[in-house]
């Protein structure tokens, strides 16, 4: 159930979109432009939004630099988290955690099965906190990524969001990042 306070002022965020693909390229991606979209509509700022290829180095190459961003609170990615060879996107991020978030990955599926049914299994959509920076690997279909953000993430990333939200915990996760220096 979403409950927005709307007495309280809304604190927009930096969201990097990182789209995982071998195939994909500016004008053939849906998701990641999809996820800007969203994430602009909702209020807050799309810090970046690049491709990389299905490789583990790739991947962790460009979240490990968001992570260190100060300028980017929150990294969506989209693909890479089926059950293919090339889907290699949670192999790749999961060692950057210092928390997983297993409560989105079960909501998420809980989500997924009413609009797919059982093919929801072969997701293995995930989520952590890398050093104060909240990060979502979505698969890549657009319908996905609608589904996480409309039934998940539009309200935890809202920081008026009763009772608690993701963005109220983040000064206590580590430094909040907009005041690190360095």
């Amino acid at each position: 159930m979403t409950r927005i306070d709307e007495s309280r002022p809304f604190i927009p965020l930096r969201i990097a979109v990182l789209t995982v693909s071998d195939t994909r390229t500016p004008k053939t991606d849906k998701s990641g432009p999809l996820l800007a979209g969203m994430i602009k509509e909702a209020g807050h700022t799309v810090a970046e939004h690049a491709i990389v290829e299905d490789s583990p180095k790739s991947i962790r190459k460009q979240v490990k630099r968001w992570i260190k961003d100060k300028q980017v609170d929150v990294v969506i990615t989209t693909g890479g988290t089926g059950l293919t060879q090339r889907d290699v996107t949670p192999e790749a991020v999961k060692p950057l955690f210092d928390k997983e978030i297993e409560g989105f990955s079960a909501l998420f599926h809980m989500l997924s099965y009413k609009m797919v049914g059982t093919s929801t299994v072969q997701s293995r959509a995930c989520a952590g906190v890398a050093k104060g920076t909240y990060i979502f690997c979505l698969p890549g279909s657009p319908g996905a990524c609608t589904d996480a953000w409309d039934g998940i993430l539009r309200s935890q990333l809202d920081n008026r969001h009763r009772p608690c939200s993701f963005v109220e915990i983040v000064p206590r996760l580590t430094k909040d990042k907009r005041t690190k220096k360095g």
